[in-house]
Parts: C-alpha cells; sequence; structure tokens
C-alpha cells in the first residue's frame, strides 16, 4: 500500500515568553513552526534561538489551533500509547492533551473580555480530558477498510487530511479535529496536520489449530452532531443524528482479511429531552411535519455510503419510548422499499432483563439482509473477493446499552460466517466451542461499548456483564444500578458544561449577548453546602447499606428503616439544589440548542 505523505511523529515545542516554537525531533527533516503568543499567527523557520527558553514540552501531534473571541490556543498531543495496528500501520490512543494559551493580546482588554478568556479556559481544561482519540501516522483511520481499498494511489500519496475531500470514500464526519485543523491547513502545513478520531479501538490474537487469527474492532464517531446523552439527542434538520457512530469489525488470518461494517445513531426524528431533575425526562418530539424529510436526508446519506440499509430499531413498544417508534415507523413507510428497510423488535419486551439469548428471534429476522449484503474480503494479494453492500443500523434510546448487545450478537454471528468461508470453521462450528477465542471476543465488544457509552453517558455501557460473560450476573446488576445513578448526576449537573467543551472544539459555540459568568450571590446555611455530589453521596451509602443487608439476608425493619431514612435525606438536599438555582450548573451559557 502506497504511504501519504509523512507527518512528523515526534516534536519538541520550546515555550518563549513572546512565542512557541515546535521543532521536528523525529529522522524527518523540516522546518520549525512558530507560532506568536501575541497574535497566533504562524511562521516557518530553519532553527530555534534557545535563550529565554521558560519551558520545552515532547509532543506527538498538533490536535489544531482554535481561535476564539477570547484569544487563540494552540492543542497539542503530550502523551499516547500504541493500542494496536489498523491494516498493518501503527495505531495510537491519546493519553494527554494540553492546551497552551496564545492570549498576550488580552493583558490589557477589558474585563468583560477577561471573563470570557477565563470562561473559555475552564471549558478548555475539560477539553484535555476528552476521551477516546486516536490517531495513526500513516494511515487515513477516518475510513473503513473497504473505502481505504478503493482509493487510488495517486490519492494515498496525498497529505492525510487532504484526502478527507476526496468523494465519496472519504468521511470527514469521522475527523475529531476537522475544525481545529483548518488554520494548519489554510497555511500549508501538512507534515504538522494530524488527523484524529474519537471512538475505540480493541484488538486481540488468537490460535485455531494452527491458524493464527487477528481480531480488531474500532469505532469511529461521527462530529456533525456530536455530544452528551440527555443535551444532544435526535436529528437535526439535516438528518444528522446524535450519537452516530460507526463500528468495523476486522480479522486477518493468512493473508487474507476480512471487514464487517455497522451503524447506530439516535432516531432520526427531531426530538429532545430536557433535564430537569427527573430520572427520565419527557420525551419531546419537535416539529413532526419536518419528519419525512429528515428520516430522507438521513437514511439517503447512510444509502450513498453504504448501500442497503436495514434499520433495526430496539426501543420499548409503550410509553414514551413507543410514541418515539410509532412516528418513527409512519415516517420510515414514505422511503421503505428494497435498498431500505424497517424492522422494529422491542428489546426488553422479549430479552427482558436477562434472556439476551434470545436475540435469536432477532437474528432469524435480519439474517436474510446479512448474508445478501455480505461483508468485505481481501485475498493474499490485496484483491477483493467479496465486498460489502449494506449496513444494519442499530438503535435503542441511547444507542448505548440494548444496541452495544445487539451489535456484539451481529458481529459474532458474521465472524462465524467469515471463519468458515474461510475454511477455519466446519459448517456448524461456533465461536462457543473455543473458550479462549470466546472469552476474548466477548471482552472486545464490552470494552467497546464502555468506550462508546463513557465518551456519550460518562459511564460504562449497562448490560455490560452479558457481552462480557455471556450472561447476566448479580455483580452486573448491581454495577448497572450504580451506573445508571452516576448517569442521572453527570447528566443534570455536569453535562452541560461537557457540552459546552465539545462545541467549542467543534466550532459550534454560541456567545450570549448578555449573561453572568459568575453566581451572583452566597447563600448561607444549608445552601452554601448543598450540591448533588452531596446527594449522590448519601444515595450511594443508602444503597451500600442495602444491597448489603440483602447480600446477607437481613431484611429486618432496621436495615430498611435507615435506607429510607438515607434516601429522603438525598432527596432534601436535591430539592435544596434546586430550590436555590444551583440545577444543571445554571445551564450552560455558551450551549448551543440543538438545530
Amino acid at each position: 500500500m502506497t504511504e501519504s505523505q509523512k507527518l512528523y511523529t515526534r516534536m519538541r515545542l520550546w515555550e518563549f515568553p513572546d512565542q512557541y516554537v515546535i521543532e521536528p525531533t523525529d529522522a524527518t527533516p523540516g522546518p520549525c513552526l512558530s507560532i506568536s503568543r501575541v497574535d497566533a499567527s504562524l511562521n516557518l523557520i530553519e532553527e530555534v534561538t534557545r535563550s529565554d527558553v521558560s519551558e520545552t514540552f515532547t509532543i506527538f501531534g498538533i490536535a489544531g489551533m482554535l481561535k476564539l473571541f477570547a484569544g487563540s490556543y494552540l492543542i497539542a498531543i503530550t502523551e499516547c500509547e500504541c493500542v494496536g495496528s489498523y491494516l498493518g500501520h501503527p495505531f495510537y490512543k491519546v493519553t494527554s492533551l494540553k492546551v497552551f494559551p496564545c492570549d498576550h493580546s488580552l493583558k490589557n482588554s477589558p474585563a468583560e473580555q477577561k471573563k470570557m478568556e477565563t470562561e473559555f479556559s475552564a471549558l478548555l481544561k475539560v477539553a484535555e480530558k476528552t476521551p477516546g482519540l486516536y490517531f495513526s501516522y500513516h494511515v487515513n483511520i477516518t475510513l473503513s477498510a473497504q473505502r481505504l481499498h478503493e482509493l487510488s494511489d495517486e490519492t494515498r500519496l496525498l497529505p492525510l487530511w487532504r484526502q478527507r475531500n476526496v468523494l465519496p470514500q472519504a468521511e470527514p464526519r469521522f475527523l475529531w479535529n476537522n475544525y481545529m485543523l483548518e488554520v494548519l491547513i489554510d497555511n500549508k502545513l501538512d507534515p504538522f496536520s494530524l488527523p484524529i478520531i474519537q471512538g475505540s479501538f480493541q484488538s486481540f490474537q488468537a490460535a485455531i489449530g494452527k491458524n493464527v487469527i487477528d481480531v480488531t474492532l474500532i469505532a469511529r464517531r461521527c462530529t456533525r452532531r456530536s455530544g452528551t446523552r440527555m443535551w444532544r439527542r435526535g436529528a437535526d434538520s439535516d438528518g444528522y443524528v446524535a450519537n452516530y457512530v460507526e463500528s468495523e469489525q476486522i480479522i486477518t488470518s493468512n493473508g487474507y482479511t476480512a471487514s464487517f461494517v455497522q451503524v447506530r445513531g439516535s432516531i432520526p426524528l427531531i426530538w429532545d429531552q430536557i433535564v430537569n431533575l427527573t430520572y427520565k425526562p419527557k420525551f419531546e418530539i419537535l416539529r413532526l411535519e419536518d419528519a419525512p424529510r429528515v428520516i430522507e436526508r438521513h437514511f439517503l446519506d447512510i444509502r450513498k455510503r453504504y448501500g442497503n440499509v436495514l434499520a433495526v430499531d430496539l426501543v420499548n413498544k409503550h410509553g414514551g419510548e413507543g410514541r418515539l417508534s410509532e412516528k418513527f415507523a409512519d415516517a420510515m413507510q414514505h422511503i421503505s422499499g428494497d435498498d431500505v428497510r424497517y424492522l422494529h423488535f422491542d428489546f426488553h419486551q422479549i430479552c427482558g432483563h436477562v434472556h439476551f439469548e434470545r436475540l435469536s428471534i432477532l437474528y432469524e429476522q435480519i439474517e436474510d439482509f446479512l448474508v445478501k449484503n455480505r461483508y468485505l474480503l481481501l485475498n493474499e494479494k490485496g484483491e477483493k473477493v467479496e465486498v460489502q453492500t449494506g449496513v444494519v443500523r442499530s438503535n435503542c434510546i441511547d444507542c448505548l446499552d440494548r444496541t452495544n448487545v445487539t451489535q456484539s450478537m451481529i458481529g459474532r454471528k458474521m465472524l462465524e460466517s467469515q471463519l468458515r468461508r474461510l475454511g477455519l470453521f466446519d459448517a456448524e462450528e461456533t465461536i462457543n466451542s473455543h473458550p479462549n477465542f470466546d472469552d476474548s471476543f466477548k471482552i472486545l465488544w464490552a470494552n467497546h461499548g464502555d468506550e462508546i457509552s463513557i465518551q456519550y453517558s460518562g459511564t460504562p455501557a449497562l448490560k455490560g456483564d452479558f457481552v462480557r460473560r455471556g450472561k447476566r450476573t448479580f455483580q452486573g446488576i448491581l454495577n448497572d444500578g450504580r451506573n445508571s445513578l452516576m448517569r442521572y448526576y453527570l447528566n443534570n449537573f455536569c453535562d452541560g458544561t461537557k457540552q459546552d467543551a465539545i462545541d467549542l472544539l467543534q466550532g459550534h459555540y454560541i456567545v450570549s449577548a448578555s449573561r453572568d459568568m459568575m453566581p451572583t450571590s452566597q447563600k448561607g446555611g444549608i445552601e452554601a453546602i448543598a450540591s448533588f455530589r452531596l446527594a449522590m453521596a448519601l444515595v450511594m451509602t443508602g444503597l451500600f447499606f442495602t444491597m448489603m443487608s440483602l447480600r446477607r439476608g437481613h431484611y429486618d425493619f432496621w436495615n430498611v428503616l435507615s435506607s429510607i431514612m438515607w434516601a429522603s435525606m438525598s432527596l432534601a438536599v436535591a430539592i435544596v439544589v434546586k430550590a436555590n438555582g444551583r440545577v444543571f450548573c445554571n445551564r450552560p451559557s455558551l450551549h448551543k440548542p440543538p438545530r
């Protein structure tokens, strides 16, 4: 495979009073990049003058630059680790980002602008902790193996960021730092322009007889409607949906490569859930008259990129979820045909909370689609033997827990089909018949689901014990309860700020004309110490004592009473928090409402 223009893989960042200088230190020769700390202007220089150096940092890539009203910021990768390989090329995970401000011009600026800069800086501190970022210096990881294989040799010689503009193969939507790279691209700084995706990378190697098999699972998160669980729901008017993720499962063995792609994404209607301290806020369907047009745009885009589409809707048939599903199904009638199918499967009604093996019922309904649309298969010479001509699009409400269980089942079935095609499995042989391989495959998908879930909800996926162990466990149910409580806390009290940080990095933020930067007054008494962290601590303490008593078989009156008391105290604190206006961190001032 022909490699693209080389990127710098290791650099030294020199911090001077008036500028940053980035010096390539790998084997690739090239000029240094100077970034002014006064006006953020960029220039190439031949060497570093090392007098008046404040500090030096080793960096492994530049994520990009942000030019904001309150100044400019350089974002660099200060730590990373190699987590595996993608089609023979090293694949890296970002373990530490650092923001370098270029804000010296603000020293004599008005107080309001300085306040704005303080607020931006706080959001960028949140952005530094962005999870699940990955990159490669040598291959375009925004592309699936099938689309990468379709690139011409001439295209592969282009810088990685330029391959995003070669249609229809490229996927700019999966380029996490698309907006931040614009400044570098405009200045033709190709060797410094490192494409990054947000998602997941998991892999393992196993042996079946004398055959060695490498299995890789990659997630690519779309940036068009990125955000957090309760703050980004449904679709926008262009048909882009929240929590849209492409998952690609790749195996290599004996020179052959097989790739299978699935996607997930929020129900493509314009709908929302406004956080209001209730455990499950009401679903609100907006602009229902636009539903057919939004859904048509959404599926037209998927068809262009993947071919045939099977939409598997896993939500409940009744209640608020049922109303969403009903409107989804109604709108799908207008576009359903040979190339687009809709299937509703009430996951909770059929599988309950423990009988996930009943997903076999779903597989029987979609098997014909999977067999017909196949997967990518390359032989020892890298020639195409099969291509994937369609995709399964799965959704529940969050597109996390039920969706991950379902996608792992589909991934398992397709892997077994591929191994039979390669002659590694007999006609009736399954992954279950190889315990070590089976365990590794379960862990692969469980970790995949956890990483996607942490990015959207802040916690690992629910129902992960089934994906990880093949059955529901008491400990898994307890973990689900704990993670559900944590999601409630994060959704109501932290995710608004996190949403602002995401919008800032993606160029989607807005600034209110007038707003209070800080609380205007401080309350006394219990209001001064009330916070949902305190409420959560009380809830978790009560839950701990309740679980301890249940595990020991003590159902006595005093244990139950103490748990009720803890819960009552927690509720009281939460009410105080709400009454004193400290809910949702006062709903972020930079948040851009969903379109």
